[in-house]
Parts: C-alpha cells; sequence; structure tokens
C-alpha cells in the first residue's frame, strides 16, 4: 500500500494509473477504522482495479470542538488494517492540504462557507434539515465541504458509502447530482456484529455494562419491521418511544420513518416508494444511530 500526505503527489499518482485505463475506487473515512469500513474496501476491490481510502478527520462537520477533540486518531493501528485488506493507496493528509486559513477562520466565525460549490447554488431542501441535521446544524454542510474536496481530488470513477449513516449517503448522492461530478456513488450494507449492533467507531466508549444493551437498538428496528404492515404511523412512534423509555438506559433523540428519496417523514406507508426507519439514541456519553430499510 502506497502512503500518501500530498494532495499533489496523489493527483499525480492517480493521474498516471488513470492514463493506464485503471478505474479507481475511493473509500473516504475519518479513521478509527472497523470491519465496517474494511467491508468498503472489500466491496471497492471487486469493483474496480485501484482503491484508495482517505483517513481525515474533518473539522468542519462537528458542531462542537470536545467532540473533535475526543474523535479517536488511530492512525498507526488504520494503515495496518488497511494494509491487511489489501488496499492499494492511503491518503492521509495534514490540515492544510485540505483547507485553507479562511475556510476555518470562517468555520470558527459560525459562517457559512460556499466555496466549495464552485459557482454552483447546491441545495439540498428540507434533506439536512431533519434527524441529524435537526440536532447538528451545519453538520452536512461540512460533510458535503470535504466530501467534494476529496473527490476533487482523489477523482474517482466510484465512491463507497456505507448506509448506516443513511441520511449522509443520501445528501452526498444529492451534491453530486447537483455539482455534476461524474462519480458513481456505491451504497454498501450495514456491518454489524453478531447481535445486531451496527458497526462504529463509537463502539470503543461503550462500557461492558453498556454493550449488553446496545443490541436493543437494532431489535428494536427489527421489530417495527415486522409490524409496520399491520399497524400506523403514530401507534409505530409511541410503541417505539415507550420501549427505549422502559429500558431507563437510553435516551431517544429521534425515531422517522422517512422516505428514502427525500428523507422526509411520511404520513402513511402508501406515501413513498421506499421507506427506512431511522433511530438515534444517547447511552450516557455515547451517542448512536442505526437505521433498518422497511421497503
Amino acid at each position: 500500500m502506497i502512503i500518501f500526505n500530498s494532495a499533489e503527489k496523489l493527483k499525480n499518482h492517480l493521474n498516471e494509473l488513470r492514463s493506464q485505463g485503471n478505474t479507481i475506487g475511493f473509500a473516504p473515512t475519518m479513521g478509527a477504522l472497523h470491519q465496517g469500513h474494511i467491508s468498503l474496501i472489500a466491496i471497492a476491490k471487486a469493483q474496480c482495479d485501484v482503491v484508495v481510502c482517505s483517513i481525515f478527520v474533518n473539522p468542519t462537520q462537528f458542531n462542537d470542538l470536545k467532540d473533535l477533540d475526543k474523535y479517536p486518531r488511530t492512525l498507526e493501528a488504520d494503515t495496518a488494517l488497511l494494509e491487511s485488506a489489501n488496499c492499494d493507496i492511503l491518503f492521509a493528509p495534514e490540515i492544510n492540504e485540505i483547507y485553507s486559513a479562511e475556510e476555518l477562520l470562517l468555520k470558527q466565525e459560525n459562517k457559512e462557507d460556499k466555496s466549495w460549490m464552485q459557482g454552483k447554488n447546491v441545495d439540498f431542501g428540507m434533506m439536512d434539515k431533519v434527524m441529524e441535521g435537526a440536532l447538528r446544524p451545519g453538520h452536512f454542510n461540512g460533510v458535503a465541504q470535504v466530501v467534494s474536496k476529496l473527490f476533487r481530488i482523489v477523482n474517482p470513477h466510484k465512491a463507497f458509502f456505507g448506509q448506516k449513516d443513511f441520511q449522509q449517503l443520501s445528501i452526498i448522492r444529492s451534491m453530486v447530482n447537483q455539482l455534476e461530478l461524474p462519480i458513481e456513488i456505491v451504497a454498501c450494507p450495514i456491518v454489524r456484529e453478531t447481535d445486531g449492533l451496527a458497526m462504529s467507531s463509537r463502539n470503543i466508549r461503550i462500557t461492558p455494562e453498556e454493550r449488553e444493551m446496545v443490541p436493543y437498538i437494532y431489535k428494536t428496528l427489527v421489530a417495527v419491521s415486522a409490524i409496520y404492515l399491520y399497524s400506523n404511523i403514530i401507534n409505530i412512534k409511541k410503541l417505539v418511544a415507550g420501549a427505549f423509555e422502559e429500558t431507563g438506559i437510553f435516551e431517544l433523540e429521534y425515531f422517522e420513518l422517512v422516505d428514502a428519496d427525500t428523507l422526509q417523514p411520511i404520513e402513511d406507508f402508501k406515501s413513498a416508494k421506499s421507506v427506512v426507519a431511522c433511530v438515534a439514541v444517547k447511552l450516557k456519553n455515547v451517542r448512536l444511530i442505526d437505521n433498518i430499510v422497511l421497503y
């Protein structure tokens, strides 16, 4: 595996590979890698000639700088994991390879930076105003900003994202369409532990006692998938809220049944071609999200 810290050197190397007819696959990450990330590499390896993984903890998508400071940085272990997965290239840039001082200053001043749109009017409508977007204002602007920058550096044929962050996946698809980037976005299945817990970099912060309880999140989603044909939206949401409250340990931040295309809450199960059940809970100091596609 070749490791690049310089965006310019990576660009030059990939341009040469592309000129030789190689297809480029790309999996952008923030590190603290686990088998969910490695599954993206495996899928990309099956579809592309050359696979690039980036590790960059993006400051513009954090609302709270304390969360940015707490985010795990495990580059040595991540590098070993990527090598074992036969990843071809790791891009691990310093912050000045991605952002200018002016862009970072705008973030510090809590001002919206539209430079990444490169003259186009990218509008996510209500997609970034619900669920994660409602709880973390500006988060998805930061995600779109860094992903667009990484896309322009790597210029991949295909980019691979996990479905655990379903809202993020949908917003990135919208961004690619609006910016008219020639990149195919490939959605990859959620990778779970044997008891159903969705793999996440945050799972390392769960205590052994809490670990016994967290499979309840996925079990609740599975229960929703089993009853939705025989119930209605209001009753399902009441049941889910009550179920989490009864545990005494989970704080339910949201549970939504949304249109898979628009991310907007549905009024009934006939109003959308595809529906996803999305949930976010807090377990003391750990925040976990999950989802399940109902149809």
